[in-house]
């Protein structure tokens, strides 16, 4: 299904879900393109607490979820 961004807020949903994507990739042991570590960032920005990245993804997609950008639907 495709997805066009074109307002500041679905512009914003998808650099969070880009960030959940790059996180998901840390988390894997991969790299991402940025070289910025995403736990780093979401911790500094949103105040995350925890001490691995997968603590720190549980969190962010709770609030995705509450933020309305992440659905538990597949």
């Amino acid at each position: 299904m495709p997805f066009i961004a074109d307002t500041p807020e679905s512009i914003e949903a998808y650099f969070m879900l880009a960030r959940r994507g790059a996180l998901k990739l840390e988390i894997a042991g991969m790299h991402h393109s940025s070289g910025r570590s995403v736990s780093k960032f979401l911790k500094d920005k949103y105040g995350y607490k925890g001490n691995t990245k997968q603590s720190i993804l549980e969190q962010y997609e709770a609030d995705l979820r509450e933020w309305g950008v992440l659905s538990d639907e597949p």
